[in-house]
């Protein structure tokens, strides 16, 4: 009965809408005209790519299934070349004497400031979601399921991503992060460029191989994961000393409770300094970071089981689960990006009128603390970027409690938001999952075809939304506790390795399945 009146009610208007433009003949050529024009528009834009794709590298697929453990080896390589890369000192750089501007998105972006890897994954995120927003948006006109237009939408990434390498690049060089231009030398200026640029093409060759079967995964989450993991084992077990001005002490905060039993006097004040020692990486922020993990691990767990027939398969029955963290880490990475823009534009203004009561109002910044001066960063005392950035301390939480209650309203609805906004550019909507059911012939089990739909949106926007406000409270609850690696970080840390976990058992059942058909 449904269909049958939704049927009519399109048809009368239909109906109506032919007559309405029967009127006018000039209408009709004017709307066709007006309605070809931006279509026409779309298709000359993704096909400006074409002349490009002679010169543009690639990796080729493989021409048979890649055995398990060919896919552990070559992952295991690309893993190593990067972090050799993240290691390798950039040549014909001076010391900086400034702050790091960038020191707030390098932890998300796998960036390692003074070498190779200055730029880290930067620019490839940053055309990957840029592109695919306006994929989403309909305003590039792909269809990923041509393959033509598959082939040009992945040859533009690569095109636009080391465009913005060598712009990136040349405006880090610019800009004196390396020291001044002129007293460098021009030579040295674009031999840094060039550096930075074959990097980031290193960087991109790695990630295609892995994603064309040659490993599990993405290349870019691999490099995240792996730097969030190398920045936790240091802090944990790094033995450099600094001097605090009460002594000399470890940085790792495992070693400095060894060393501090060992040199103090008082063994319940050293045990009490190593638990919660202030500016440097402490037991109570190591133990934090391990709940943190454990927290994330048995969220990834929390899904609906929604059952579908499949028609094609004389309805068999499968389970289609519905995760809280329906849209993965992508409200927090949004959400960090949108931060970590703030910071930078509002450092910048600031370092250029740090006087003026307008640029106040979008953040006031210091140098850190002597104890860290050593990381040479800033951090914001005021405006804007203060009440968007978390509490240092749990002291500064309840010192300064509206910083803290703005800072989680802001992270909570940011993250919310942005967690429903990308089910509807990434194809992961209602709308969506619904057409990719019905064209597979997949519906859901005790209700009509033309119900999916309904039944799906009792539960997709809930997940999108919810997750998102969880994956938001987590990251709130890690600042607030200290966590290390940041909450983002570990957040983005677990939910990759997770996935490479699910892709490693995906892979070793499949090979288990060949050789037991085999015998």
């Amino acid at each position: 009965k449904i269909s049958t009146t939704q049927h009519s009610t399109i048809t009368a208007i239909d109906r109506t809408e032919t007559q309405y433009h029967s009127h006018s003949s000039h209408s009709r050529a004017h709307h066709r005209e007006k309605s070809s024009y931006p279509q026409q528009l779309k298709m000359k834009v993704i096909h400006l790519i074409r002349p490009f794709l002679s010169v543009i590298p690639e990796v080729e697929k493989p021409h048979q299934k890649i055995p398990f453990r060919e896919k552990i080896l070559w992952t295991t390589c690309a893993l190593l070349i990067y972090m050799v890369c993240s290691n390798l000192p950039l040549y014909g750089v001076q010391r900086a004497q400034t702050s790091d501007p960038f020191y707030w998105m390098r932890v998300i972006l796998a960036s390692n400031r003074g070498t190779l890897m200055e730029l880290g994954v930067s620019p490839l995120v940053t055309t990957g979601m840029v592109l695919q927003l306006l994929q989403g948006a309909k305003i590039l006109d792909v269809n990923l399921d041509n393959k033509e237009d598959r082939v040009l939408f992945m040859a533009a990434q690569k095109v636009v991503g080391l465009t913005v390498t060598v712009v990136m690049a040349a405006a880090y060089v610019l800009s004196g992060m390396y020291g001044d231009v002129a007293s460098i030398g021009l030579g040295n200026a674009m031999l840094i460029v060039a550096q930075l640029f074959f990097a980031g093409l290193i960087i991109l060759m790695l990630d295609e191989m892995l994603q064309k079967g040659y490993g599990l995964g993405s290349g870019i989450s691999l490099f995240i994961a792996a730097h969030i993991s190398e920045t936790i084992v240091w802090k944990a077990f790094s033995p450099t000393t600094i001097n605090t001005g009460r002594g000399t002490e470890f940085e790792g905060a495992c070693l400095a409770f060894f060393h501090l039993i060992f040199v103090r006097s008082n063994k319940f004040h050293a045990i009490r300094e190593a638990l919660y020692r202030q500016n440097l990486p402490n037991l109570t922020n190591l133990m934090a970071t391990i709940l943190i993990f454990a927290l994330c691990i048995y969220m990834q767990g929390w899904r609906v089981n929604l059952t579908v027939k499949l028609q094609r398969s004389r309805g068999l029955e499968r389970p289609y689960p519905v995760k809280l963290f329906y849209t993965s880490n992508m409200p927090i990475i949004l959400q960090t990006a949108l931060v970590s823009n703030i910071y930078f534009i509002s450092q910048m203004l600031y370092n250029q009128a740090p006087n003026s009561p307008f640029i106040k109002l979008i953040g006031e910044w210091a140098v850190a603390s002597p104890e860290t001066a050593a990381l040479a960063h800033s951090v914001p005392i005021g405006g804007l970027a203060y009440y968007i950035s978390p509490p240092a301390t749990l002291t500064d939480m309840f010192h300064d409690p509206f910083h803290a209650l703005f800072y989680l309203m802001f992270t909570l609805t940011a993250c919310a938001i942005f967690g429903r906004t990308w089910t509807e550019v990434s194809g992961t909507s209602v709308r969506d999952v619904a057409r990719q059911m019905r064209e597979n012939q997949v519906v859901m089990k005790g209700h009509r075809d033309t119900a999916t739909a309904r039944v799906l949106g009792r539960y997709i926007p809930i997940a999108a939304a919810l997750g998102g406000i969880c994956i938001g409270l987590l990251t709130v609850v890690a600042d607030y506790m200290g966590a290390i690696g940041t909450g983002t970080g570990i957040l983005l840390t677990v939910t990759i390795i997770f996935d490479f976990y699910e892709a490693f058992m995906r892979e070793n059942t499949s090979d288990f399945k060949a050789i037991m058909t085999q015998m």
